[in-house]
Parts: structure tokens; C-alpha cells; sequence
């Protein structure tokens, strides 16, 4: 086994200038947090017009509450989305279907009326109802930083936007609720503003402070925070690798002689594959406490779960083809202040464990992720 090792910590660099811009409690800028949900919403930085200025957001619900509102603005000028909704009512005339049933119960052929049931086009549709419900969520419970006269502005804005959308019905909105909206194609701000709804329900944000090589704190939402870093990573590298083929959530087969309805499944959170070479690189992202562990003579460590795993994504594939023989792993590891680079060689195959610092500028960090894989691909064509 050969082992190249390159650690910094935050000593050995100059920290990010501390109020420059605000961060949230886990000490990630907030720009930079909006810049992944963008990409995990896959939606390209940039590509909306908004005239929101990030770095002046004290917290990411005041950024995510005047971007929402902004979209609710700008949709109301050309008009709300309208959808067709079921409606049930006792009319004099006839629409749509009668309900026999409801009328006979109701009695209404005796007062000249009939329930019937029809489809209406309106704008009280679920996705206004999802906006205007987030909208009065945010005004009751939204974190907009610790000023208060700026917070009592904003929260301002949501409540007379809350007053125009009088005709809207406010509702119980839950995840599984967003995500089953069917959209159109005109319906694209639509798409960014049930996005911020989702991640305002869920309260989608790290609280615990970190240490020195601690990765960022995990509440009762780090599930769902390991998925947004996750989708973040795979649709950067699917937007901005185009030598590379990109697939996430790939499922690897075990190839056994023998199988069993216990073995486990294995899938990987990318697979990038260059187009000329064939060459290799699963990569795995790990969003958890800490990106090193205690063994047993209290020695910091590498997690031996985590390179387990990866040692048997690598090798359970070897035989399907030469590329694959050689092929390469990275675990990847979210992190505050903390830099770590390490890279060992076990039977052929490359493991790197390496970091990515939530807490640099944008471009730095955009320079992390693409330094990896170039870094990982010229080692191998060498």
C-alpha cells in the first residue's frame, strides 16, 4: 500500500475575513449556500433575475423569504398561475356531473338545486396555495437576522403580500405535498419558488457550531442536508465536466455465483466516466460529524466504514471491464475551516479522502471540485 498525505488546517491558511459577509450558524456564507441549493434545485447560478442582494441577507430565511417574495412580485404583474381545481357545490343549474348521492342526502331536488361537481379554472390552485402558506410561515416563525427594525421591514413585505393573495387558501403544506405539483413549461419561477417553500417547511439549515475538525453539525434534518450537498455535487460536475459522463444514484451489481434476497444493494452518488479514455472515478459524498475518527489507541483515523465501502465498489466491479480494473474512488467530506487531502492505493485502485471547505469564496470552491477530478485523471494517463 502506498500513501500520499497532504493536510492544512486553518492555521496553515488565512481564514475567511470573518464579517465580510454573513454567514449561517454553521459558519457557511450565505451566498454560498444559496449557490448549492441553486445547483441542487438544478438550477444554474445566475440564470434567474433577481435583484436580491445576497451578501446583504443576515440569514438564510431573510435571503430565501425576499427571493420568494421577489417571484410573487414579479409573477403578480403578468398574473398568477391558474389551474384547474376540483369544485363541489349545490348550484340551481346544472355543471359539470351531479352527485345523486349528495343531492338526495341534501335534499336539494326539493329546493330546485343539485350538487354537482366540475373542474374550475382558478388561481385558489395548490401551487399559490403552497406560496401564500410559506409566505405566512415565514412571517410568523422566519429567522431574518438580529436587527430588528430591518427584520420588522421584511417581515412587512410578507404580511401585505400575504393580504394580496386574499383569494388563495391558506393550507397544511407538506414535502411529499410541493413535490407532487405538476408544472408546465411557463411555470419555471413556479419551479424556484416550491423549492424555497420545501426547504422553508423543512428548516433546512445547520445549527450546531463546528470545531477544528469537526465537519458541519448535524440536527434532526442531516438527511436531508447530506441529499442537498449531494444533488449539489452531482449537478456541478453534470453542468461543468463535459469531457465526462455523469451518472448519480448508479447501482453497481454484486456479480455473485450465488445470490441471496439479503445482500444489500449498492449504489454510488457518482460515477464519472471519460468519454475518450474510459477512465473511472466513483466518487461517494459523506456528510457527516466528522471527516476523521478515534481508533482504538485514540489515534485520529480514517472512518473504516467508509473505506470499506468504497473498497468494495472498486473491486466488486473489477472484471466487467480494463477501465474498471484501474478505476479510482473519492469520498468527499463537507467541512468548515478544515482541509484535508490524503489519497491511499489498495490492489491497483486509488481512494482519495478529500475535503471541501464550505467557508472559501465561491470560485475557490467551484476550483476545489473540478481540481479533484482533473487531479485524479492526470494521475492515471500518466
Amino acid at each position: 500500500m502506498r500513501t500520499s498525505t497532504r493536510v492544512v488546517t486553518t492555521m496553515d491558511r488565512s481564514p475567511l475575513d470573518e464579517g465580510s459577509q454573513p454567514t449561517s450558524a454553521s459558519g457557511i456564507p450565505i451566498r454560498n449556500m444559496w449557490h448549492m441549493l441553486l445547483y441542487s434545485w438544478n438550477e444554474v447560478p445566475f440564470r434567474h433575475d433577481v435583484s436580491v442582494d445576497v451578501d446583504q441577507s443576515p440569514s438564510l430565511d431573510a435571503l430565501l423569504a425576499s427571493i420568494l417574495a421577489l417571484l410573487i412580485q414579479q409573477r403578480m404583474r403578468v398574473g398568477l398561475g391558474r389551474s384547474y381545481v376540483s369544485e363541489e357545490c349545490l348550484l340551481r343549474g346544472i355543471r359539470g356531473r351531479i352527485d345523486f348521492s349528495e343531492s338526495m342526502k341534501k335534499m336539494a331536488f326539493e329546493m330546485g338545486q343539485a350538487s354537482c361537481r366540475f373542474q374550475m379554472f382558478t388561481t385558489n390552485s395548490p401551487k399559490n396555495q403552497i406560496v401564500r402558506s410559506t409566505l405566512m410561515h415565514l412571517v410568523q416563525a422566519g429567522d431574518f437576522g438580529p436587527e430588528k427594525i430591518r427584520s420588522e421591514e421584511l417581515r412587512q413585505i410578507l404580511r401585505r403580500l400575504v393580504r394580496y393573495l386574499d383569494g388563495v387558501d391558506l393550507i397544511e403544506i407538506t414535502s411529499s405535498f410541493i413535490r407532487r405539483q405538476d408544472l408546465g413549461r411557463n411555470d419555471r419561477d413556479y419551479r424556484l419558488m416550491l423549492a424555497i417553500c420545501d426547504l422553508v417547511l423543512q428548516r433546512q439549515m445547520p445549527t450546531e457550531h463546528v470545531g477544528l475538525k469537526r465537519l458541519l453539525g448535524l440536527d434532526r434534518d442531516s438527511l436531508t442536508l447530506f441529499r442537498i450537498f449531494e444533488r449539489f455535487v452531482a449537478n456541478f460536475y453534470r453542468i461543468h465536466l463535459k469531457d465526462w459522463f455523469v451518472k448519480a444514484q448508479h447501482p453497481l451489481q454484486w456479480h455473485t455465483a450465488k445470490s441471496s434476497q439479503f445482500l444489500p444493494t449498492m449504489v454510488t452518488d457518482l460515477v464519472l466516466r471519460h468519454r475518450k479514455d474510459g477512465r473511472s472515478i466513483v466518487l461517494d459524498t459523506k456528510f457527516t460529524p466528522n471527516s476523521l475518527v478515534r481508533g482504538r489507541s485514540e489515534k485520529l483515523v480514517f472512518d473504516s466504514s467508509h473505506l470499506y465501502q468504497m473498497y468494495a465498489y472498486l473491486r466488486s466491479q473489477e472484471h466487467v471491464s480494463e477501465t474498471l480494473r484501474t478505476a479510482s474512488g473519492i469520498l468527499l467530506y463537507p467541512t468548515v475551516q478544515w482541509h484535508l487531502s490524503e489519497q491511499v492505493e489498495v490492489q491497483g485502485h486509488s481512494i482519495r479522502l478529500e475535503t471541501l471547505d464550505l467557508s472559501l469564496p465561491w470560485k475557490a470552491i467551484e476550483a476545489r471540485l473540478l481540481g479533484m477530478i482533473s487531479a485524479d485523471h492526470s494521475e492515471l494517463t500518466q
